[in-house]
């Protein structure tokens, strides 16, 4: 490997560069250093609610995913997820990545609103599970309340099934528009 072309993990980029790549303000941990921390103004009820994002969402587009036993999600999916974003022009700075598993309560409603997303995906995630009113199956792009939601299968699923990749690309591409 020739020294011009060393490729980093999205985790080891995250520790070398730690809060010169991050917001400020942001939890010491390892696994928790991606996060940003966000509270709206309004009443008190809003001002308390916050969720936690991997990501700096700054093309407000919103991935929804489901995993109990970790903050956001397992290296491998991440670095699975990464490869896709890289293959649509995107990184880690332009999207917002939340596990559902710990805000399972909250409706797209919330968490629409609060990241201002604009895209939405969501990745095992059903959309009436989600709080949404309307039903669409995998690979369907669906406009409803100001944003376009794309239902497709867990991220561990996609991994090694390279039909359901090409799927989920044909997708992407047009909602994309690349």
């Amino acid at each position: 490997m020739a020294l011009n072309n060393i490729e980093l993990s999205p985790p080891l980029l995250a520790d070398l560069y730690g809060d010169s790549l991050v917001a400020t303000g942001v939890p010491a941990s390892v696994e928790d250093r991606h996060t940003v921390q966000i509270t709206t103004a309004g009443t008190p009820e809003e001002e308390s609610k916050h969720f936690k994002f991997l990501g700096n969402n700054q093309c407000q587009i919103l991935i929804l995913v489901s995993n109990p036993d970790k903050v956001f999600m397992p290296d491998d999916e991440l670095t699975f997820l990464t490869g896709i974003l890289g293959a649509c022009k995107l990184s880690l700075a332009d999207v917002a990545i939340v596990n559902m598993h710990h805000y399972s309560g909250n409706s797209y409603q919330e968490i629409t609103r609060f990241l201002k997303s604009r895209i939405t995906l969501l990745f095992g995630i059903e959309p009436a599970s989600f709080g949404l009113p309307v039903s669409f199956p995998f690979y369907q792009l669906q406009a409803f309340a100001g944003n376009t939601f794309l239902y497709a299968p867990p991220l561990k699923q996609l991994e090694n099934d390279k039909v359901e990749k090409s799927k989920l690309w044909v997708c992407l591409k047009r909602l994309l528009n690349l």
